[in-house]
């Protein structure tokens, strides 16, 4: 509307009957208009360049080249953006990757959550099914944590009576703690071990925790090599093997008793537990 104006105004000027100071301010106005309109009107597509054909004052202006868009109204989109070189686009460019990242990181581990939580609810199913259909066995396996427990405070427990027994003896606290401290860390591992060998057995753990057959097994196999572990730590430290024998039997059958009634008490504690269940109908 703008330029029809500025055209209207330039067109009465080509009367010969107007007066020249209308001409000259019509033509004031007119370039006025013009300089302010047509560089937009241009840029959007909207002004040709019948406008500049006609007056030569238009000719002198500059003209501003077309841009690139379909309508006078627009907005940047994402092709736009990625034309533009600037700092603050390269930086959310940046922070979108990472964002990306980010996100296929906790996808994955979103989706090992929701396979972990098939995996139980299948679990919990065929428990439920096998109570209807069946018997159940409830064999279970010990943690590498609860073993690691178990062995250090029985080395406590049998370690204080050892002291005893060693100082009982030899009559010197020098010899009965070089005895305890020396059998402590051996035994501690070596019991670690066993319990761990024990674990890959399921006899006796149908009823979901160790029957007192298992654990008097286990107390027996674990006195034997006490023994002799006991015997030779104590002829190497106290030069004397009918004392060092003395040492090593004389607890014997009080430390096994000891041991059942520990593995039992073991026994009752859940902790540590993970249970396999298997049906039989």
């Amino acid at each position: 509307k703008m330029l029809n104006i500025a055209q209207k105004l330039l067109d009465r000027n080509s009367s010969r009957t107007m007066p020249s100071k209308t001409r000259s301010y019509n033509r004031v106005i007119a370039l006025l208009v013009i300089s302010a309109a047509l560089p937009v009107a241009e840029s959007f597509g909207i002004a040709g360049d019948s406008l500049r054909g006609k007056h030569s004052l238009i000719k002198s202006l500059p003209k501003v080249p077309q841009l690139a868009h379909s309508s006078p109204l627009f907005v940047a989109n994402a092709q736009d953006a990625e034309t533009i070189d600037s700092p603050f686009v390269k930086n959310l460019d940046a922070e979108m990757k990472k964002a990306q990242k980010k996100r296929e990181i906790y996808q994955k581990k979103l989706s090992t959550f929701e396979s972990r939580l098939e995996q139980l609810e299948q679990k919990k199913q065929e428990y439920l099914q096998g109570t209807k259909l069946g018997e159940i066995n409830n064999n279970f396996t010990e943690t590498t944590l609860r073993s690691a427990v178990k062995a250090m405070m029985w080395r406590v427990i049998a370690g204080s009576v050892t002291f005893i027994t060693s100082l009982k003896v030899s009559g010197s606290m020098a010899v009965a703690l070089k005895i305890v401290g020396s059998d402590f860390f051996s035994k501690a591992f070596t019991m670690f071990l066993g319990e761990r060998i024990m674990n890959k057995s399921q006899a006796g753990r149908k009823t979901g925790a160790d029957s007192t057959g298992r654990s008097v097994a286990k107390a027996l196999i674990w006195r034997l090599f006490a023994i002799c572990n006991t015997l030779t730590v104590s002829f190497f430290f106290a030069g004397n093997l009918k004392m060092a024998g003395k040492i090593a039997g004389s607890d014997a059958i009080f430390k096994t008793a000891l041991m059942v009634f520990y593995e039992r008490v073991w026994a009752k504690i859940e902790w540590g537990k993970e249970y396999s269940v298997e049906f039989s109908i």
